[in-house]
């Protein structure tokens, strides 16, 4: 049988980079996405009635210190500048519902707490008047919050937010999961640390759509990939659920999943890109409203969605996988059965079971593609995975 090159399933950003990768080095790539466009869940589209750029599966913001990876979407877009800066509605001591900054800052402890601190006094009042310091090696999300910033911050930015978002109590979840939330003594209410950040000024799809367009590349969309069909390929690239490539069979890794509810507004809604709700009893977890994504831009009209969060069932778009005993058992199961099966490499968040950053799944691309030469160049096997899910 005459195999027909090498096939990326999934438009993404990982299919994208690995195919153009493989493009430039002389191979025959297809693509095939079973959406009606490129660029996964960062797709991006112009609303028709106000012309709103749209992040249309929740937004998507480019931060990075990997110079070559900053280097790399540049070559394929031009980036505007653009500084995440979160807003929390919660309520205060007061019992009254106000709007904090996030993540937590020196502006925010002085608001909650009406004071008036520097940062040293800031520092040694959450340290020696809100933090539990019996807390000595948290191991719950519950645990580090106390630890690390005490009741009263913790309950009204972190657990009721935690619980919706998750679906269950933070005393449920790993430490690990707050340590990436950061706590600043000082007034830099920039959500992201990272020394590059920005929006592409034309939106994710159409960078993707650049990074596909190379003569060795062949784009199919609407199309459904069976994994039955990948012996007709020289090697497959499967971005889809690493369950999903074995049909489930050992049941299915859980992920937590997000319902929008879209609405418009002639003005402005909020005066700000995201806005998080962080009581529990407020159904949504946050709202974004589309056109501060883009403050380069000017319009009338506005595009915002409200954001639930809730149990990925089958059919839904898995966003974000849980990770948790259960699912780590049933991981290493199928990695296991995925290391032993020949012909495909597994890629990006749901390949490999991991919540993944723009930059780090681009990253992680480029070093497959440039791993895939080297077998080839070597006549090795090719691994099923460059990157370890475990």
């Amino acid at each position: 049988m005459t195999k027909s090159g090498f096939l990326m399933v999934g438009a993404g950003l990982s299919g994208a980079v690995i195919g153009r990768h493989l493009a430039e080095a002389g191979h025959d790539v297809t693509v095939v996405d079973s959406r009606p466009h490129a660029g996964g869940n960062c797709h991006t589209e112009r609303d028709a009635d106000t012309q709103v750029m749209v992040h249309v599966y929740g937004p998507h913001i480019f931060h990075t210190d990997d110079e070559e990876v900053w280097t790399y979407v540049n070559s394929f877009a031009t980036f505007r500048p653009y500084k995440n800066r979160v807003k929390s509605t919660t309520r205060g001591l007061t019992g009254e519902r106000e709007v904090f900054s996030l993540p937590v800052n020196l502006h925010t402890i002085n608001q909650f707490f009406r004071r008036a601190m520097r940062p040293d006094e800031a520092r040694d009042f959450i340290l020696n008047e809100q933090a539990d310091t019996s807390i000595e090696n948290p191991r719950t999300f519950e645990e580090q919050a106390l630890r690390f910033v005490g009741r009263d911050l913790y309950e009204a930015f972190f657990k009721g937010y935690t619980m919706k978002q998750w679906g269950c109590h933070p005393c449920e979840l790993p430490a690990s999961i707050l340590r990436r939330l950061p706590v600043r003594f000082n007034y830099d209410d920039n959500y992201f640390f990272h020394r590059f950040q920005g929006m592409p000024e034309d939106g994710y799809t159409a960078m993707i759509e650049r990074i596909l367009d190379h003569p060795r590349i062949t784009v199919h969309l609407e199309t459904v990939f069976d994994p039955a069909d990948a012996g007709k390929w020289d090697h497959v690239f499967w971005s889809g659920p690493l369950d999903g490539w074995f049909g489930y069979e050992l049941g299915r890794l859980g992920y937590r999943t997000l319902d929008f509810e879209r609405f418009t507004h002639r003005g402005d809604w909020q005066g700000c890109a995201v806005m998080n709700y962080g009581e529990a009893e407020v159904p949504w977890t946050r709202i974004t409203e589309h056109k501060h994504f883009s403050p380069w831009e000017s319009h009338e009209g506005s595009v915002l969605y409200r954001e639930y969060s809730r149990a990925c069932e089958p059919g839904d778009i898995p966003y974000y996988p849980i990770r948790q005993v259960a699912e780590k058992a049933l991981l290493s199961d199928y990695v296991r059965r995925a290391e032993a099966t020949e012909g495909v490499t597994f890629v990006g968040r749901l390949g490999t079971y991991r919540y993944l950053d723009m930059d780090v799944t681009i990253r992680e691309a480029l070093d497959t593609a440039h791993g895939f030469l080297d077998c080839l160049a070597r006549g090795e096997r090719v691994p099923a995975f460059f990157v370890p899910p475990l």
